[in-house]
């Protein structure tokens, strides 16, 4: 049996555009976010789905709320969809870390799995959690179709999963904001397959 999932990254934020690491810290939609996500229900790339799931931090459940509107869901906040806790890294602009953490920022990029972020997480525990968070979502709608509102590091994460690709190249799959990616479980083969990834076809001027 085949279950359908769309894993969405949330809309823009203020600190997507100064350049800041986000993680776990709580941050919200700027208008332009909110102008996303309505384009996103509005062109959502299925025409019925069953559950709408998202992660606990604002950014998400408010990209999460005008798709679970449009089809007359109640979205399903998830603390295991939660970006990745860059720890002592959270809010601090990228040049800034460099400056703290020489070459830090180059060896998380390049090398991601070697790197030790302070108080933060590495991508095989964020992996770990979001595939617990997928697998729980499939079980409760097995067959069904699921819209799955996250985050850039944890859907790189998920998708990397899906296609066994190592973490040293998680960070060469794109996922800009409000982007989907579609994929389906097969349960017989227990098999991810993946049709669409950074589609942000929605927000294209018409």
């Amino acid at each position: 049996m085949l279950t359908k999932i769309v894993l969405i990254r949330h809309g823009q934020t203020s600190w997507n555009l100064e350049g800041r690491f986000q993680g776990q810290s709580d941050t919200d939609l700027i208008p332009e976010g909110i102008k996303q996500a309505q384009l996103l229900a509005e062109k959502f790339p299925l025409q019925k789905i069953d559950a709408v799931y998202c992660s606990d931090l604002s950014r998400t459940k408010c990209t999460a709320k005008p798709i679970a509107e449009r089809f007359g869901l109640t979205m399903k906040p998830v603390s295991k969809l939660r970006e990745m806790s860059f720890g002592q890294w959270e809010g601090i602009l990228f040049e800034d870390i460099n400056k703290k953490w020489p070459n830090a920022m180059k060896d998380f990029f390049d090398n991601p799995q070697s790197v030790s972020i302070p108080e933060g997480e590495n991508f095989q525990q964020v992996q770990d959690r979001a595939m617990q968070a997928i697998r729980a979502a499939i079980k409760e709608n097995s067959g069904g179709s699921l819209a799955i509102v996250a985050h850039g590091a944890v859907n790189r994460a998920i998708l990397a999963y899906a296609v066994h690709i190592p973490f040293e190249y998680v960070w060469s799959v794109g996922q800009s904001n409000t982007a989907y990616n579609i994929l389906s479980y097969d349960d017989e083969f227990d098999k991810f397959y993946v049709q669409t990834i950074n589609n942000t076809s929605h927000l294209l001027k018409q």
